[in-house]
């Protein structure tokens, strides 16, 4: 069997510029500004503004995302073997660049001369070009970057800080702003596409900086590296239990996350004030970013599973006062800052925990492959995200949602309550069960220094 010698160049790895943690943080801030965007909006979008039926709309996000599912894992390997003066996954922050503001406006365009059918076919290649293509190869590399920019856990952890708190930054800024800025160019389907142009072209600015203010430090030898087949490769990471537990982690997590989309309908059918999803955008994203900011020194003090099960336990906390009172608004606020403070530690310890499986692959299996372990990461984000939209577009439709209607039935009511206040229980209750399994940390100081000892004696 083909095995991977990695020879390993960390100097300065203590010393990561303070400019450098905090930019890194700009990747994921443009991702929110794609994935959000699409995440909170794009079922309206379809629905509301091009007339597609919520069931339709749901089938295109599922199979759209698990089309797209399957490109991470692909970019995983494509960045393994990636080889360039400025690394392995850095580059292609470059790359994408400007594809990725071309993505953004492919998303949010329909032409008014196909009908029905063909513009649900036009939704779904360029859902697809846009999330399966362009913030693939732009998302699954900087991911990645956490484990090659630094194999210090320390610096890993801050990283993975920055790139959670301007996430939910960009997160909580999309839910504010994109109706006020589609009201501003004029509140039709064009003005749609204007709003992505400008967070394309702001996307667009944000990577140029990261890719020029960022260093791979972790670095393969070219001479030392044997490469390992895309097989063997995949064999490894399901040899690694703790690959599948964040995977099925973090892809129920986005389950969650991909309900999201029903906050508008929310507002406009059980608040009875569109206007009122910023405030719940604001109150879903400000106490994760919040919370975020503390996690450095939690994870100083405490181990990655510990922080991540209370998360879990102060997310149901605050899910469960939403269950309770789902027409009582400013209960809604107060459960949405809870739940908020509870999802922190979880969103910033699962990259960090996704550095530290690496490790494991690597001392367990001798095989390294920061590229396919990160893709986890986008993998469940996307095909978590795609799910959730095809239980908000069913759950819509067997509740008899009318698209562009005046009045919606009792029925359709309940099923967006449903959404919004009851299935994210159950999913936080998934995560719980699946973290109580990962006892990774208690391993970590001795798997490092046996890969330590591997490293100077290889």
């Amino acid at each position: 069997m083909a095995t991977e010698t990695r020879i390993l160049d960390q100097t300065d790895e203590n010393k990561l510029p303070l400019s450098e943690k905090l930019t890194f943080g700009f990747g994921n801030l443009a991702a929110n500004l794609m994935l959000t965007t699409a995440s909170s909006f794009i079922t309206y979008y379809y629905t509301d503004v091009v007339g597609l039926s919520a069931v339709i709309v749901g089938n295109i996000l599922l199979w759209a995302r698990l089309f797209d599912g399957a490109s991470d894992l692909a970019m995983g390997a494509i960045v393994d073997k990636t080889r360039s003066k400025h690394g392995k996954a850095r580059p292609w922050i470059l790359w994408m660049a400007i594809p990725y503001a071309f993505a953004m406006i492919l998303l949010f365009t329909s032409p008014d001369f196909l009908g029905s059918t063909g513009k649900a076919i036009y939704a779904f290649v360029t859902y697809v070009i846009a999330l399966a293509g362009v913030y693939t190869a732009t998302m699954v590399p900087y991911n990645a970057m956490i484990g090659t920019t630094t194999s210090n856990p320390v610096d890993r952890g801050n990283l993975s800080t920055s790139r959670t708190l301007a996430g939910f930054v960009g997160a909580m800024g999309v839910t504010a702003v994109v109706l006020p800025v589609v009201n501003f160019f004029g509140g039709d389907k064009q003005a749609w596409t204007w709003m992505a142009a400008v967070f394309g072209v702001i996307s667009t600015v944000l990577l140029l900086i990261l890719f020029k203010n960022s260093k791979e430090r972790v670095i393969e030898s070219a001479v030392a590296v044997e490469k390992v087949p895309l097989k063997t490769n995949i064999k490894a990471l399901l040899q690694n239990k703790y690959w599948v537990i964040m995977i099925l982690y973090m892809l129920i997590s986005f389950i969650s996350s991909g309900l999201g989309g029903i906050n508008i309908f929310y507002a406009q059918w059980i608040l009875g004030d569109p206007a009122k999803v910023a405030i719940i955008g604001i109150l879903s994203f400000m106490p994760i970013a919040a919370g975020a900011v503390f996690m450095p020194f939690l994870l100083s003090k405490f181990s990655k599973k510990t922080i991540t099960l209370i998360g879990g336990i102060v997310m149901m906390i605050g899910l469960l006062i939403i269950a309770l009172f789902p027409e009582n608004f400013s209960m809604i606020l107060v459960g949405l800052v809870i739940r908020g403070l509870g999802i922190a530690p979880g969103a910033v310890a699962g990259f960090a925990m996704l550095g530290d499986v690496a490790d494991y692959g690597e001392w367990k299996t001798g095989i390294r492959s920061e590229g396919l372990i990160f893709s986890a990461g986008t993998f469940a984000e996307k095909v978590g995200s795609g799910v959730g939209g095809l239980i908000l577009g069913v759950v819509l439709g067997l509740g008899g949602y009318v698209s562009q209607g005046v009045t919606q039935s009792a029925e359709a009511l309940f099923a967006i309550k449903a959404i919004f206040a009851y299935l994210p229980i159950a999913f936080t209750a998934i995560c719980i069960l699946l973290i109580l399994f990962y006892d990774l940390d208690k391993k970590l100081p001795e798997i490092a220094e046996d890969l330590k000892a591997k490293r100077v004696n290889g």
